[in-house]
């Protein structure tokens, strides 16, 4: 058996003959094999590694993308929440002011909320309140029916200036110019509104009002409503005179319960700013069921007081 073979290369010098043993053709074969494989394989992982490489590239890129958009996200909503808490302090701020102007309202009405009660509880309660004040206020006599002056003759026992004997003053003498605007102190229906010579108040208004109460204008210099006709809290009625029994230009007011007279002094400083007092001071009206009474009434549109009537100082007597 021939283990040998022949390699014959042909060049410029001539012809060379090789004798190799067919062991080395082998390894040859086997070691040009060995290499081109490798080189496949390397020129395939290259080829695979640098797909992978792109592959990595791109998903780097759309990942930074996406970071730079939630960036701007995030910014977008710090943006929105710093917003939201500068809204959510003015609201805190002006639920704060509303709650102290909604604690002086509470205190204007005689109520005291429960510990830890709800805003909108509160406010409820104080809109209950307010609106039984305001008919109140609307329906009976309440604030001065002029421009408040002073008084010049109190209620109770007096001296009577054109009689010269002690006898009970019915009424408060308010004190006003001749001429000076005369308003209905509560809505009411007009009994009586002329010359009233019995009395001796001269020109003399009468007003009927609900719950049993009246009022008394007298020594009035003219009278601008009649007889039988319905008035609201606030219209003009009359002007202010010296008619009757009268020294001197002025206003006789006079508030009545069940035909008996009260101090009408209290009603002129009666009004929401001292709301409760009233109740406290005169005790011959009974207020818990005139309360009841017109609980269930709403006024739609209350009567502001008249731009005439000025804050009333505290009274140094009764």
């Amino acid at each position: 058996m021939n283990n040998h073979f022949t390699v014959t290369i042909h060049d410029d010098n001539g012809v060379k003959q090789y004798n190799l043993h067919h062991f080395v053709k082998q390894a040859f074969l086997y070691a040009t094999l060995f290499l081109g494989t490798l080189g496949l394989i390397s020129i395939g992982t290259i080829v695979y590694l640098d797909y992978q490489v792109d592959a990595i590239e791109v998903k780097r890129l759309k990942e930074q993308n996406d970071f730079t958009k939630l960036q701007e996200k995030n910014k977008d909503l710090n943006s929105h929440i710093q917003g939201t808490q500068e809204k959510l302090a003015d609201k805190k701020k002006e639920l704060d002011k509303m709650s102290h102007s909604l604690s002086e309202i509470e205190s204007l009405i005689g109520i005291s909320p429960i510990e830890d009660m709800p805003l909108q509880e509160r406010v409820d309660l104080a809109k209950l309140n307010s609106e039984d004040m305001v008919t109140m206020l609307q329906f009976i006599p309440s604030g001065s029916p002029i421009k408040y002056m002073g008084i010049t003759s109190k209620f109770g026992y007096r001296h009577h200036p054109k009689l010269k004997r002690r006898e009970f003053h019915r009424g408060s003498d308010m004190k006003a110019k001749m001429k000076t605007p005369v308003y209905a102190t509560a809505d009411a229906m007009v009994e009586y509104a002329g010359y009233h010579k019995k009395s001796g108040y001269g020109r003399l208004v009468i007003l009927k009002h609900n719950y049993g109460f009246k009022t008394l204008y007298g020594h009035l210099k003219k009278v601008v409503i009649k007889s039988g006709t319905f008035v609201k809290k606030g219209d003009l009625i009359a002007y202010t005179g010296n008619s009757g029994m009268s020294s001197g230009p002025h206003l006789h007011y006079e508030v009545q319960f069940m035909s008996r007279p009260v101090n009408p002094f209290r009603f002129v400083k009666w009004n929401a700013q001292n709301y409760n007092e009233i109740f406290e001071k005169e005790k011959k009206i009974p207020w818990q069921s005139l309360i009841t009474a017109t609980a269930h009434i709403k006024v739609l549109k209350p009567t502001r007081a008249q731009p005439s009537s000025l804050p009333v100082p505290p009274s140094k007597g009764k």
